[in-house]
């Protein structure tokens, strides 16, 4: 199974101490060069930064095809990271693309990548037991990271997982 992460995942997961569903979950897991250099030259450091670094799970890939960056970044308004996302999820035809921003999810979509978010990866770790709850690790984003949920999109998650608000 092929992964790609934007940098969103990485941090945020790291911020709440939940950087290593990651591998649990997906076992390597690749990044393009854009997303490692916000996670490395980032000062002050960033979550996950130090360990994406150390990381074994963690592999950096040169994107091939620039045009596709260039057109991402040009006619979709996308970050360097988002794009180089997008891109190596298309030239490595990736089975899934971790990213949560909605412009870059709407792009990933539109091109047949299927997506899911820090959202999803806390509903698929409960559901294969990685961890007891969803609903304290949701509430340290918004706490800890300035994570942004809509009232209604947080009871639809528990609800999913069985959990109450």
């Amino acid at each position: 199974m092929i992964v790609i992460s934007d940098t969103s995942a990485i941090t945020n997961l790291a911020a709440i101490d939940q950087l290593k569903l990651l591998p649990r979950l997906y076992g390597q897991v690749l990044i393009p060069e854009a997303v490692y250099r916000e996670l490395v030259d980032i000062d002050p450091p960033v979550p996950g930064g130090a360990e994406a670094q150390a990381a074994t799970w963690l592999e950096v890939r040169l994107i091939a095809n620039c045009e596709v960056v260039e057109r991402l970044q040009s006619e979709v308004r996308l970050d360097s990271g988002e794009s180089e996302a997008i891109a190596l999820a298309l030239e490595t035809g990736a089975d899934l693309l971790l990213i949560d921003e909605r412009r870059g999810r709407a792009e990933a979509d539109r091109l047949g990548i299927k997506i899911t978010g820090l959202l999803g990866i806390l509903v698929e770790a409960k559901q294969k037991n990685l961890i007891v709850a969803v609903k304290p690790l949701m509430d340290a984003l918004i706490a800890t990271s300035e994570f942004r949920v809509s009232s209604a999109l947080y009871d639809q998650i528990l609800n999913m997982v069985n959990e109450t608000t």
